[in-house]
């Protein structure tokens, strides 16, 4: 019973009422299967197409690790597979179909965590959108969510590329 309620309350904690407006986007936070805060992500629109991430990650285990966009906007523990998969609407092979090894779920680099357990990143990707009505918006079909996993992507294996479990979740979706 404990387990069920623990589980419980990191669903509770990571679901879409607890994000933020960022100006022009969200800031959304993630947490880790124990519930452990792991930082925020947050997304703005970019000058010309494409979305602004940046990310504040801490509480996680030093090395690299991939960050990744998931096709539901569930961070169910303690594994967050209700995330589903990659979100990857052009249906593009990783590595294969795009030349650098990205498809709409894979951000353009891992994530260096120190050994103090923390991260900052910023960049900048062409081909997500916050536009709630295009079919690569990350608030499509209700939203997604970002991912942080085990491991460093391969940059190379389909369609996971072998970044292991999922360690920390938050969920996207469209500011009300």
């Amino acid at each position: 019973m404990r387990i069920s309620a623990a589980i419980l309350a990191v669903s509770l904690a990571v679901t879409p009422a607890a994000f933020a407006k960022a100006k022009g986007g969200i800031t959304v936070p993630l947490k880790t299967s124990s519930g452990q805060d792991a930082g925020t992500a947050s997304f703005s629109p970019a000058k010309k197409n494409g979305v602004v991430i940046k990310l504040k990650l801490k509480n996680l285990p030093p090395g690299d690790h991939a960050v990744h966009i998931h096709e539901h906007a569930v961070c169910d523990a303690p594994d967050f597979k209700t995330a589903g998969g990659h979100f990857n609407p052009a249906e593009k092979k990783h590595g294969i179909e795009n030349p650098m090894g990205h498809h709409n779920g894979d951000l353009p680099h891992n994530v260096a965590v120190g050994p103090d357990g923390t991260a900052s990143s910023t960049f900048k990707v062409d081909y997500l959108s916050l536009d709630p009505t295009a079919s690569d918006s990350l608030f499509a079909n209700g939203g997604t969510s970002i991912m942080v996993h085990e491991k460093a992507d391969d940059m190379k294996t389909d369609p996971t590329g072998n970044a292991g479990n999922r360690i920390a979740c938050g969920v996207i979706v469209a500011p009300k």
